[in-house]
């Protein structure tokens, strides 16, 4: 596996799968078990990691008092104006 600092999101997901994928399987040696779960759990971190990067990133442009104003992602507004989150 490269480095988890060098992976980005898809190709993080990708390995992820794969790893679930052997797991399931069931077959696995235990040590060999143990290292892909634990090689598992670094991707879904950086995953998580990069998913958060990316929330923060994202800013909704809504409309107020007739100006376009910038609010965070999670602030969401129905057409009417009434408050979804």
């Amino acid at each position: 596996m490269a480095k988890d600092k060098e992976l980005n999101f898809e190709d993080a997901m990708i390995q992820l799968e794969d790893i679930v994928g052997e797991l399931e399987h069931g077959d696995v040696p235990l040590e060999k078990a143990i290292e892909l779960f634990q090689s598992g759990m670094k991707l879904s971190q950086l995953c998580s990691q990069k998913l958060e990067q990316v929330e923060r990133r994202i800013e909704m442009i809504v409309e107020e008092d007739g100006e376009l104003r910038k609010k965070p992602f999670g602030n969401q507004l129905d057409l009417d104006g009434s408050d979804l989150a």
